[in-house]
Order: C-alpha cells, then sequence, then structure tokens
C-alpha cells in the first residue's frame, strides 16, 4: 500500500503542476490571475467575522487539528508505524512536512484559476466542488487525463482502505480482542471483516446528512474535523508534556468532548429549528468551536487528574518527555 501510495504521489504532484502552470497560460500569468480574481483570493488573513476562514480560527484552530491527524490519527501514525527504525521514521514524517507546503501551490491556485477561468467565461462551473475535474477535462491533454484521473482514483481508493483498515484494526484489536482475549486470528479476522462491512454501510448512511453541515466538501470536513480532535489533541498533548495527568482525567475529558462535539453536530444539523442560546451554539465558527472545545477539554484533564491518584513512574517510563532521557533511554525515579 506504501509504495502505491509513493507512485501516486508522482502522478497526483505532476498532474496539479500540470493544472497550474497550464491555467496560468491560458489566463494569461499570475499578474492576469490577481486582476480576473480579485485580491480576496490571495489573501488567507480573513477578518474575525469572516463565517468560514477567520483569522483567529486559523492561528489557533488549525494547529489542533493538524495536532490531531498527524500525531493520533491512525490513518497517517500507522504509516509511521511501518517504518524500519526510528530514524527512517523521522525523516519521512519531516519530508512529508515539506511536502504539505504544496498544496497551498498547486491544489490553491488551480482553485482560483478554475474561478477566474468560470468568472471570464471560459469555464463552466457550477459548484465549487466541481472545479478539479473542470479544470482536468478543460486544460490536460487527452492522454494525460486518463492518466490524471487514474491516479486520482487510485489515491482515493487508497485512502478510503487505509481508513477501513485503520478502524477496522482498532475495533478488532483494541475494543474485541479485550473483550475476547481468547478469540482466534481466523475468527478476529473475521471480526475485522465485519467491521469494515458496517463501517462502509455507515459512511454510505451518512452521505445525505454531509450537505447539511456545508455545501462544500473541504469545509465539511474541517467542520467534522473540529468536533472530533479538539479532545483527542488536549489529552495527547498534555498527556506527553506533563506526567500528573492520569487516565481518570484522559477519559473524564474524552467523554466531555464527545458529547459536546455530538451535540454540536447534531444542534448544526437542526440548526434551522433553534432559537437562543442554542442556536448561538450551533452557529459558531468550526474553527472557534475548537478552540473553545479544548480548553474545556483541558481544563477537565487536568482537574480531573490533580483531584485523583497520581500515576506512578513506571506506568509513565517512555511514555512522557520527562520520562526520556537526552539520548532517548527512559528514566524511572
Amino acid at each position: 500500500m506504501l509504495y502505491t501510495d509513493m507512485l501516486q504521489m508522482f502522478i497526483l504532484i505532476g498532474g496539479s503542476i500540470l493544472l497550474t502552470v497550464t491555467g496560468l497560460v491560458k489566463l494569461g500569468g499570475v499578474r492576469r490571475l490577481y486582476e480576473i480574481a480579485g485580491s480576496e483570493y490571495f489573501s488567507m488573513w480573513k477578518p474575525v467575522s469572516d463565517p468560514n476562514f477567520p483569522w483567529t480560527g486559523i492561528i489557533f484552530g488549525i494547529p489542533i487539528l493538524g495536532v490531531w491527524y498527524w500525531c493520533t490519527d491512525q490513518f497517517i501514525v500507522q504509516r509511521v508505524l511501518s517504518a524500519k527504525n526510528i530514524e527512517n521514521a523521522r525523516r519521512g514524517s519531516i519530508w512529508g512536512g515539506y511536502l504539505k507546503l504544496l498544496p497551498v501551490f498547486i491544489f490553491v491556485i488551480p482553485g482560483v484559476v478554475a474561478h477566474a477561468l468560470a468568472k471570464s467565461g471560459q469555464l463552466t462551473l457550477e459548484r465549487p466542488d466541481q472545479a478539479l475535474p473542470a479544470l482536468i477535462s478543460v486544460l490536460i491533454p487527452v492522454g494525460l487525463r486518463g492518466l490524471v484521473v487514474a491516479g486520482l482514483l487510485a489515491a482515493l481508493m487508497s485512502s478510503l482502505s487505509s481508513v477501513f483498515n485503520s478502524c477496522s484494526t482498532l475495533i478488532t484489536l483494541d475494543i474485541y480482542k479485550k473483550l475476547q482475549p481468547k478469540a482466534s486470528e481466523k475468527h478476529l479476522v473475521r471480526v475485522g471483516q465485519v467491521a469494515t462491512a458496517i463501517l462502509v454501510l455507515m459512511g454510505l448512511a451518512w452521505i445525505p446528512f454531509m450537505k447539511l453541515i456545508s455545501g462544500q466538501l473541504y469545509q465539511y470536513l474541517q467542520s467534522v474535523q473540529s468536533y472530533i480532535s479538539p479532545p483527542i489533541a488536549a489529552v495527547f498533548l498534555i498527556g506527553v508534556l506533563w506526567p500528573r495527568v492520569n487516565s481518570r482525567g484522559a477519559i473524564a475529558s474524552l467523554l466531555t468532548g464527545f458529547v459536546l462535539g455530538m451535540g454540536r453536530l447534531i444542534a448544526e444539523l437542526n440548526k434551522s429549528f433553534l432559537g437562543g442560546w442554542l442556536y448561538r451554539y450551533a452557529d459558531i465558527n468550526f474553527l472557534h468551536f475548537a478552540v473553545l472545545l479544548f480548553a474545556v477539554c483541558s481544563a477537565v484533564l487536568i482537574i480531573v487528574s490533580l483531584m485523583t491518584q497520581e500515576p506512578s513512574r513506571t506506568q509513565l517510563s517512555g511514555l512522557t518527555f520527562s520520562t526520556v532521557g537526552k539520548k532517548g533511554e527512559t528514566r524511572v525515579s
């Protein structure tokens, strides 16, 4: 799977660069793009009142989502765990971080190009989510068009398989195996298959609700992540940096975040029927909500941990920075 993803990387990045360059040439250069699209499309700093991406949310909210996704999501972590040693894992993570800078130039700019082409009458664009396929159909030559589309579809299938594999692994090993420790390998494989089938059906059943949260796919993904990531990010960050927190505080924080996050999701789906403080709760910008939820979960984690028994140093060995020596060796006092 990793080798497949690596090969797809060259197709996706190459196709995106080709789209960017071809789109800019068709428009007449960057200056012409700036004139048609307008200056607002070249500024990442939106006012606090911006309904989608205010600068306060970008500065304080996005890092919370990033910590959850890049440091705790099994979908990403499983790739690091597959490295042959720690050094390779670190190098791969750093290289992935550098690659993450590319979307600003090869994903965002083509979106602005699509808007400019549609605004100038050179492209038909009914919805923002149609920007990429519309650009591919107009700008990419026939032979390369099939290669880019095949790479996109392969990347989509690879991502889906990775997500379902991660979820079924967590359900099978972290939940079912603890309830049934004597289960055979064959039985666990069957449980994983059943869990995957159920997850696929649940995903299909959720599709009709997506448009109720946001009409744009990217914003929908960011919104949902803002409801589930803050408690996990709080437990991870504070747990690594401060050895005083314990499992009871972590569970209390996760449960609090789950209740508040799911409450926000349900409220947002029914926002048109709400009023008063419930409406204001459902109408908070999703990035601002992530910051508030992170603060609440952090407070719950700290308070409950201080009110309960301190974990022993043996339990924390190798898990927090305070129990790891300068050269990586664990310290137990």
